[in-house]
C-alpha cells in the first residue's frame, strides 16, 4: 500500500562535495534513522551540466525517481539547482548553499515559500541572498564561513556549525515523518 511507504528524502550533491561529505553523510543518516528512505544520485559534472545546471540536475532527479516526488529534498550547491523543480512540484527543501549567482535558483528561491530552508556563508561569493529579498524562504547566514560551511583553520568551531545546520535537517525530516 502507498499509505504504508516511509517518508522518502532526496539528498543531492554539489559538484566537488559528494555523498560522502559531512553534511550530506549526516543528512542520509538522521533521514534513515526516522524511518525515512533516502535516494541519493550520484553524478560526474561535466562542462555541459557545469555551464547549464538546472536540466542537468532535474533530469538526473528523474533518472532516480521517475515519477515519485519526494517529501523533503536536501542538496548542497550545485544540486540546488534541483529548486525550480522543487517549486514546481510543491516539495519542500533544505538548501545548503545555493548557487545564487545563478539566475534560475536566485529566481526560484525568491519565490520560495516558508517550506523551504536556504543556508549560506557569509564569506561564500555565491551566497548572495540580497539576490532573493522578498522571498518567504527562511534564510539563515552563517557567520565567517565560506562554501563548505566550514571556519577556516578551527575544525572544532566547523563541527558546531555543522552540527547547528543538521539540527535544521532533522527537524524537517522528523516533520516529513509525522
Amino acid at each position: 500500500m502507498e499509505n504504508d511507504a516511509p517518508p522518502l528524502v532526496l539528498v543531492l550533491a554539489g559538484a566537488g562535495y559528494g555523498q560522502q561529505a559531512p553534511l550530506l553523510w549526516w543528512t542520509r543518516s538522521i533521514a534513515q534513522a526516522a524511518g525515512c528512505e533516502v535516494v541519493a544520485p550520484a553524478w560526474v559534472v561535466d562542462d555541459a551540466a557545469g555551464a547549464d545546471p538546472v536540466p542537468f540536475v532535474e533530469a538526473a532527479v528523474h533518472a532516480a525517481l521517475g515519477d515519485r516526488l519526494p517529501d523533503l529534498v536536501v542538496a548542497k550547491s550545485f544540486g540546488c539547482a534541483a529548486l525550480p523543480w522543487a517549486l514546481r512540484h510543491g516539495v519542500p527543501g533544505i538548501w545548503l548553499t545555493p548557487v545564487l549567482t545563478d539566475g534560475a535558483v536566485a529566481a526560484a528561491l525568491a519565490a520560495a515559500t516558508d517550506a523551504h530552508v536556504a543556508i549560506g556563508g557569509s564569506d561564500d561569493p555565491v551566497w548572495r541572498p540580497e539576490r532573493v529579498s522578498g522571498t518567504a524562504a527562511r534564510l539563515q547566514t552563517v557567520d565567517r564561513v565560506g562554501h563548505t560551511l566550514e571556519v577556516p583553520g578551527d575544525w572544532r568551531a566547523s563541527q558546531r556549525v555543522q552540527a547547528d545546520v543538521l539540527a535544521h535537517v532533522e527537524q524537517r525530516v522528523r516533520a516529513s515523518v509525522r
